[in-house]
Formats: structure tokens, C-alpha cells, sequence
């Protein structure tokens, strides 16, 4: 919640007239609790493994060559329905792990300092601090997945989430619980390196996921470019 108690107020204590983005920040957020904006990270997740999957799986229905030949398994497909029976699994455990996760991790965004008061971060510390948290969950995951692919981990663990032989967007976050526990750490590693602003985390957490759709997709590069 912010501290003050009108925009005069805040352009007071910045010693500045707010920008337009700002006063959006500051109209939608001034009355809100830090907990209640981290939370939107539910509705976010929610939306971008319902929607960004969704163009994969047209392109994946329509079978035609002009996007099959971007496939990297051609002859591999899934149907319709094997996708739908995906969603609802991964909907499944989103609102049983993945929600309630976000639900009791608040006091670890405080604790590492994420902030969601004035002023807005620029471009270009968005920008910076978006390639330091992809860089540092790149290396974190790798490793992470390598030890999910030794004998114990594949067997008890990693091994749902190859249940999917033919890959699609919908299987991105389709996992074991504890797969989803233990790959929330490199996700959350950089912005506890670097922490920014709540706007940034949200930012962050969407772009991970459709980075992980997009990987998952089955397609060796975007079919529509």
C-alpha cells in the first residue's frame, strides 16, 4: 500500500510531477495491500498457461505443411482431446501446488525486498534486470533438470513430465508436484539477486512461462514469422 494519501502527496515526496504511468500505478495500487498485488501473480499464471499454448494448438490441429515443417516430431502428434485431458491436468495442479504456493511465498518477496511503491523502475532497469533473471534461471534450471534426469530423480520424479512424448504447449508446466516445488527456485533466484519492482516480478513470471511453452511447443522456431 502506498503512503500517501493523495498524487499531490507522492509528487511531494518524489519532488516531481508523477508520470502517466505512475499515476496509473498510483490510482490502481494506492489503496491495495503489498500482499494483494503480489497475488495477481494467480490471475497471470492462470491466464498465460490458458491462452499462450492456444495458438500451438491450432497450428497443431490444422496439420499443414507450411507449420509442419517447423515440427521437430512431424509424425508425432496429439489430438485434440489428448491436449484438452493436458490442460485439465495442468489446471488440476495449478490451483492445487502452484496456487496455494503463491499464496504463503509473500514473505519470501518481502524478505528479499521487492517493492511496490513509487517511483516506477525505467526501461532500462525493467530491461537490465529481466536479463540477469533469465540468465540466472537459464543456468539454475539446466543443472537442475540434469539431476532430474539421473536414475533417482527421472524414476520418482521427471518422469511425468515426459509422460507427453509428442511436446505441446499445454505440457510446459504439466510436472510432478514436487518437479513444480523444485523449479520455482531458479525462477525466483534472480529476482532474490536482483531484486526490482513488483511490475518487474510480474513481468518476469509471465515471460518465464511463455518462454517454457514456447520450448515445450514442439516447433524448432516460431511458425509464424
Amino acid at each position: 500500500m502506498l503512503p500517501y494519501a493523495t498524487i499531490e502527496d507522492a509528487a511531494a515526496a518524489l519532488g516531481r510531477n508523477l508520470t502517466f504511468a505512475e499515476t496509473l500505478w498510483y490510482n490502481y495500487s494506492a489503496n491495495k495491500s503489498d500482499y494483494f498485488l503480489y497475488c495477481h501473480n494467480i490471475l497471470f499464471l492462470f491466464l498465460v498457461f490458458s491462452v499462450a499454448p492456444l495458438p500451438f494448438v491450432v497450428i497443431e490441429s490444422l496439420r499443414s505443411d507450411s507449420f509442419d515443417k517447423y515440427k521437430i516430431q512431424p509424425k508425432v502428434r496429439l489430438s485434440f482431446s489428448e491436449m484438452v485431458r493436458c490442460y485439465k491436468d495442468v489446471m488440476r495442479m495449478f490451483f492445487l501446488v502452484v496456487g496455494p504456493l503463491q499464496l504463503v511465498s509473500f514473505p519470501s518477496v518481502q524478505m528479499v525486498g521487492i517493492r511496490t511503491g513509487l517511483p516506477l523502475p525505467s526501461g532500462w532497469e525493467i530491461l537490465a534486470q529481466l536479463v540477469v533473471y533469465f540468465m540466472v534461471e537459464d543456468y539454475t534450471n539446466y543443472w537442475i533438470h540434469r539431476f532430474l534426469h539421473c536414475k533417482w530423480g527421472y524414476e520418482k520424479i521427471h518422469r511425468v513430465h515426459h509422460e507427453y512424448t509428442a511436446p505441446i504447449g499445454f505440457a510446459a508446466p504439466y510436472a510432478h508436484w514436487a518437479e513444480i516445488l523444485i523449479l520455482g527456485i531458479p525462477s525466483f533466484l534472480g529476482p532474490a539477486m536482483a531484486p526490482g519492482h513488483m511490475i518487474t516480478f510480474w513481468l518476469w513470471i509471465a515471460l518465464r512461462q511463455i518462454e517454457a511453452i514456447d520450448t515445450h511447443s514442439g516447433y524448432a522456431c516460431c511458425p509464424f514469422f
